[in-house]
Order: C-alpha cells, then sequence, then structure tokens
C-alpha cells in the first residue's frame, strides 16, 4: 500500500491576474506624487511575495516583469540566493565594468614615468 507524501507541493499557479494586478499597484505606489503610506507599501510587497511563491516560472511571468520594473526588483530579491541578479540588465553591468577597465588602464598610462624621466635629462 503506498501512502500520499504531504510533502508534495501544490502545482504551480498559472494564472497570473492576481500577481497583475499587485505589480501594477505596486508600480504605481512607486511612482506616486502623492505620499504612500508604509503600512500599505508594505501590504503590496508582501502579497505581491505570496504570488511570486506560487506562480509558475515561465514566459509569461518574464513579460510580466519586464512590464514593471518594481516587481522585477521584488521577484530578483526573492530569489537572488539561487539566481543573483538575473534580471539586472546585462548591458549596463558589461558598460560599468567596461569603462572601470579604461579608467583603470588611463591610470595606469600616467602613472608610468615616460623615457626622459628614465634617463633623467641625460640624453
Amino acid at each position: 500500500m503506498r501512502t500520499m507524501n504531504t510533502t508534495d507541493n501544490p502545482s504551480p499557479k498559472t494564472d497570473l491576474a492576481v500577481t497583475h494586478v499587485l505589480a501594477q499597484l505596486l508600480e504605481k505606489l512607486e511612482h506616486s506624487a502623492v505620499p504612500v503610506g508604509a503600512e500599505q507599501y508594505r501590504s503590496v510587497v508582501e502579497h505581491l511575495v505570496h504570488e511570486f511563491e506560487d506562480v509558475e516560472q515561465g514566459a509569461e511571468l518574464g513579460r510580466l516583469l519586464d512590464a514593471y520594473p518594481a516587481a522585477a526588483e521584488v521577484y530578483e530579491n526573492l530569489n537572488y540566493q539561487h539566481a543573483g541578479l538575473c534580471r539586472s540588465a546585462l548591458d549596463a553591468s558589461l558598460a560599468a565594468e567596461a569603462s572601470a577597465r579604461e579608467a583603470i588602464a588611463r591610470a595606469i598610462r600616467r602613472a608610468e614615468p615616460n623615457s626622459k624621466d628614465k634617463t633623467h635629462g641625460e640624453g
């Protein structure tokens, strides 16, 4: 006789309607011209966190996160331990690294003594 495994998680939600509404609301709060109460903001984020725990990964979730940067940031922070900053713009990171390398190279060139300095004016 097989026993039921009670540790199985239910299948992930494929309907992202609630997640979409919460992401849209969070985006509005983020860009509100009127001050937003901390409790209201926290409540929306907490509900969104619970939705993210149950939603199915995939293209539809990716499109939702692309459309709502504030929700994408919450999602990324929730999944940081597994994927790092997986939704951060790679182009921006690479551009910053390239700029840093160029600045370091310029600083090294400026710090190198020129040939006249090496000969102390003898030549």
